[in-house]
């Protein structure tokens, strides 16, 4: 008899346990290794105090190339929370038309007026796992439990780099094979794209109310010509022109003078193995899938492939956020 096929679903469907046995193998390598293993041998880290200034906080973490930063409370004396590039965006749209803000009296705050103020989330407390944690994670630091210091940012793309680099340690699971069309693995549908001749403010209101990453810039015929990130956001600050959000996404592409991550694509007829390939040898966060005609059909992002190697052969139901 058949091994039933392999199943892996469309985000926001319910996961089916896998039957390749070399996906159990693989499930059990991820077990077997703690979070401490995949911290990379030499790394930065910038961790902010809550008194430090907005203005020069988003400066460290577009110079260092970075998506968030712990906080640290002198005088709590612990870490409560993450700067993040979200938060910057939160801000530039909630507070962008509003007549009682001037925004550019915002970045002369304190990192800890923005979040009691401005963010209100001041009560959150920090959430981290230890160097022996075996969890699904999507950001989280990693934390000494002796000295309570911040050893590392675990990250999707550094699980994955983890995976890549230690992939012959393990037999490939048979999916991997697949093509994306067979597998299914990604969204296809309901995109969120935005045209470039939307403007800026456009494109932040679809981040805050989609909750995606990242944003292919299409012409009129879908054909995508640039990708925008949140990570692109935050050189606004950098290049004093967060007072303009009306200029068109098409300018907003043209003035990115830091890094860039561009648009790699891939294929509905490329394998899933190909593709996790691409992405961490391109060392981006998400493919976009594209026909022939470069029209958007869909984004497959870490989360995704992550899904696939991971919760899938574990036949777990919960999906990556």
């Amino acid at each position: 008899m058949q091994p039933p096929p392999i199943q892996v679903p469309f985000r926001g469907k319910r996961v089916t346990k896998n039957a390749d046995p070399n996906a159990e193998v693989y499930m059990n390598f991820m077990k077997s290794h703690c979070c401490y293993d995949a911290i990379p041998t030499s790394c930065k880290l910038v961790i902010f105090d809550t008194t430090l200034q907005v203005k020069k906080a988003f400066f460290a973490l577009v110079a260092n190339g970075l998506r968030a930063a712990p906080l640290w409370d002198n005088k709590l004396q612990r870490f409560v929370g993450m700067l993040t590039i979200t938060d910057f965006i939160n801000i530039l749209h909630r507070y962008y038309k509003s007549p009682m803000v001037q925004i550019y009296e915002l970045e002369c705050h304190k990192i800890e007026t923005w979040k009691d103020v401005y963010l209100q989330c001041s009560t959150q407390c920090l959430i981290s796992i230890t160097p022996e944690a075996r969890h699904k994670i999507h950001r989280l630091p990693v934390i000494d439990p002796e000295s309570g210091n911040v050893l590392h940012i675990l990250t999707h793309k550094r699980i994955l780099k983890f995976l890549y680099i230690f992939e012959g340690m393990v037999p490939k699971p048979r999916f991997l094979q697949k093509t994306i069309r067979e597998v299914g693995i990604g969204t296809f549908q309901n995109i969120a794209t935005v045209l470039q001749t939307a403007t800026v403010y456009d494109a932040l209101s679809v981040f805050v109310e989609r909750r995606v990453s990242a944003l292919p810039v299409v012409d009129e015929q879908g054909k995508v010509v640039a990708l925008y990130s949140r990570f692109d956001v935050i050189n606004l600050a950098a290049q004093k022109s967060y007072n303009n959000l009306n200029m068109s996404m098409q300018e907003a592409v043209r003035r990115r003078s830091c890094y860039v991550e561009g648009v790699i694509k891939c294929y509905p007829n490329e394998t899933l193995d190909a593709v996790i390939n691409r992405i961490v040898k391109a060392e981006v966060h998400r493919l976009v899938l594209v026909d022939r005609g470069d029209v958007v059909r869909g984004i497959i992002s870490l989360s995704d492939l992550l899904q696939a190697l991971v919760l899938t052969p574990a036949g777990i139901d919960a999906l990556l956020s």
